[in-house]
């Protein structure tokens, strides 16, 4: 199994569950393991009854360890002021302000929020080396989608600006003649500079995702989930990302035999309907279905979440 390892999948299909089962599996084999949170509702505090915060902190209870909670609103606001304080530097101060208004109004349109958690998400995985294991719980399919595809979509724009930069301060060299030389401004320009660490940024973002993450997709036994599945696979794969497998969550437990009261005839019929959409999901998905995990009557927390990493057939070796 690759080093970075996600999580992803419709709002409610229990991922937070089945990240932090397979993290405590890892951690379980002596795996130094890590795991981070970037869905807005955050519960991996509420599985492991302890607060976290956006800092790696060790988990109470469970050696090899520790977890983090990305705070979404945080990161935006972090990401505006850093911008603020990158681009005021480079302009004169008649233009501060403007620049200021410029990018708060850049920070509330589409794909703010994702530019922002991309960031921190990136950093995350740059700043790992001590740890074996690192697993994500993602945010809902569409928002995971959305951030996984800027590598290749800001890639190409950012190679653009630097490109128009480069080709604007040439000019500029030309134009500014001082003892007879052109004065060399290429060497040494900030925004070049920090246009260079962005493509740095998602150059490193796509190798990493490409070649040491693997995806694994949690579904319900119905059918909204599993067509929404079908559709996150699709597009994981023509971005060349590894779907490594599916997850099967909250299965209706069978009754026993010797049961045959209203409450026992609907968990048959239930179970009957599930089986029927679990041989569609073998049928239509490429990747395997790794485990099939009835609902437990209380929430999955301390020793029922052991016994759900015990049902994920994940090989947790790198």
């Amino acid at each position: 199994m690759r080093k970075f390892v996600f999580f992803g999948g419709k709002g409610g299909v229990g991922k937070t569950t089945v990240s932090s089962a397979f993290a405590r599996k890892c951690a379980t084999a002596d795996m130094d393991t890590l795991l981070v949170s970037t869905d807005p509702a955050h519960s991996t505090s509420d599985v492991f009854d302890q607060q976290f915060t956006d800092t790696p902190s060790s988990v109470e209870g469970i050696p090899n360890l520790d977890a983090m909670e990305i705070d979404p609103d945080e990161e935006v606001s972090r990401h505006l002021m850093e911008t603020k304080r990158a681009l005021s530097d480079q302009v004169s101060a008649a233009m501060v302000n403007q620049i200021d208004r410029q990018i708060e109004m850049a920070h509330q349109t589409p794909g703010a929020y994702e530019a922002a958690l991309f960031d921190r998400f990136v950093d995350v995985m740059r700043n790992s080396p001590t740890y074996d294991r690192v697993v994500f719980d993602t945010s809902p399919t569409g928002g995971t989608l959305r951030l996984l595809s800027l590598p290749e979509f800001l890639d190409g724009w950012i190679q653009r600006l630097l490109l128009k930069r480069k080709q604007s301060v040439k000019l500029y060299e030309r134009a500014a003649i001082g003892n007879n030389e052109p004065r060399r401004m290429m060497d040494g320009d900030p925004i070049i500079e920090r246009l260079q660490k962005r493509k740095e940024m998602f150059e490193f973002a796509t190798e990493t995702l490409r070649e040491d993450a693997a995806f694994f997709l949690v579904f319900n036994p119905d059918q909204l989930s599993i067509r929404e599945s079908e559709r996150a696979i699709e597009q994981l794969e023509s971005q060349e990302l590894l779907v490594a497998g599916l997850v099967a969550n909250r299965l209706t437990p069978e009754p026993d035999p010797d049961e045959d009261g209203r409450g026992a005839r609907y968990l048959r019929d239930r179970v009957a309907i599930e089986r029927e959409r679990l041989e569609t999901a073998h049928k239509v998905f490429g990747p395997p279905i790794v485990a099939e995990i009835e609902t437990r009557i209380s929430e999955i927390k301390g020793e029922f979440l052991t016994d759900v990493s015990s049902e994920l057939a994940i090989d947790v070796t790198v």
